[in-house]
């Protein structure tokens, strides 16, 4: 968003209708604002009103310059109290704020029954309504719901969302679920549609998801030659986007997921050079040598994979700081050194409990004592 979106002069004109304001949650000062308005996925974008300092309208994930004009247009309606497309979608943007997901996922589907395919708002009311079902543990009625609406949306920059999300929700599923193989099937197949077609219009992060369930799809099918085959579709995609990148911000957008397909193929140097390129270019950001020590790891380079975990360490923060020391730890483990990879765990945990209230996590700690547990045996 920020290295293709938020760059694009068409938002220009946006200037003047909002405040603008961007917060990194994880940095310890910033505490105060997740306490009143708690991030639970990122990105999320907040409408706020500024007469009540509530948040009126949210977005999760990304978006292409056009459906955020849309977002950010229904956003300006709820915060001056207006409408955006009817009553039972302003109550559904009002739950969905709330983080209501269940109530906002029930609204939204009422609010679907009453919008032309052509509304303004009918893409992004059934992107919020799939995130609503999936995030409250409704599967099988996400993926149906992707599965009907996917026509009117496959030709719009919806379309990966739509099937990749839906796919998602069937492949959570209960494995006895009558309903869950056709369901699979039809929106893999659509799933694949999105990455045999034209991708104009769509946001290449989407795509890149779309090609992430495909191989998760074909992984729990057991068809190892059809994983293999999305994955090398995967990366190609990757590096032929990364390769038309204007920017060195625009091309480290893709460092994230070039990472994760090159370890899933086997092929973790084919990453190399791309992470080198931006730890070059972004020397303070921890996230370049980070996955550096993920490659290097998966190439069973330790000493060079510590040396990464190093650098990364003496720059991450916050909750995220977790994420590198969860890779040391796994990186020691591998290289066979138990005692520092128990004592990796206990920096870890020591660091987690010293969080601020709002950037702790229960699950996280507890997940820890449970490995340093598991180390003692």
């Amino acid at each position: 968003m920020r290295a293709f979106v938020f760059t694009d002069k068409a938002l220009e004109r946006q200037a003047g209708r909002f405040v603008w304001l961007s917060v990194n949650t994880e940095k310890r000062e910033n505490a105060p604002v997740l306490a009143k308005f708690p991030v639970k996925v990122w990105p999320s974008f907040f409408v706020i009103d500024p007469a009540t300092e509530k948040i009126v309208f949210r977005w999760v994930g990304g978006a292409t310059t056009p459906q955020m004009v849309k977002i950010l247009d229904d956003g300006a309606k709820s915060a001056g109290g207006g409408k955006a497309s009817g009553a039972f979608l302003a109550d559904a943007d009002r739950l969905f704020a709330e983080g209501k997901n269940a109530e906002a996922a029930a609204a939204y589907r009422e609010a679907l029954k009453t919008l032309r395919k052509d509304s303004p708002s009918y893409a992004r009311t059934v992107e919020s309504l799939l995130f609503a079902l999936s995030s409250s543990g409704q599967p099988e009625v996400c993926a149906a719901t992707a599965r009907d609406v996917f026509a009117n949306l496959a030709n719009s920059p919806s379309a990966a969302n739509v099937a990749g999300s839906g796919l998602d929700c069937a492949l959570a599923m209960k494995d006895g679920d009558p309903k869950k193989a056709a369901l699979v099937t039809a929106l893999a197949a659509d799933a694949r549609s999105v990455i045999e077609g034209s991708k104009t219009g769509l946001a290449a992060d989407d795509v890149s998801g779309v090609y992430q369930t495909l191989a998760e799809e074909r992984g729990a099918a057991k068809d190892e030659a059809g994983r293999k085959n999305v994955l090398e579709g995967w990366v190609a995609y990757l590096e032929g986007e990364a390769a038309r990148a204007k920017t060195p911000a625009e091309r480290t957008v893709f460092d994230a997921h070039l990472t994760t397909v090159c370890v899933a193929l086997g092929q973790p140097e084919r990453g190399v050079p791309a992470l080198l390129a931006s730890e070059k270019d972004f020397p303070d950001d921890y996230n370049p040598p980070q996955r550096l020590a993920i490659l290097y790891g998966a190439m069973k380079k330790y000493d060079e994979a510590l040396a990464a975990s190093d650098r990364a360490m003496a720059l991450a923060y916050g909750p995220r700081k977790l994420v590198v020391y969860r890779t040391r730890a796994d990186l020691f483990k591998k290289k066979g050194d138990f005692e520092a990879a128990r004592k990796t765990l206990q920096e870890m945990l020591a660091f987690a409990e010293a969080l601020p209230a709002e950037q702790r996590s229960d699950r996280t700690i507890a997940s820890i004592r449970k490995q340093l547990e598991e180390a003692k045996n």
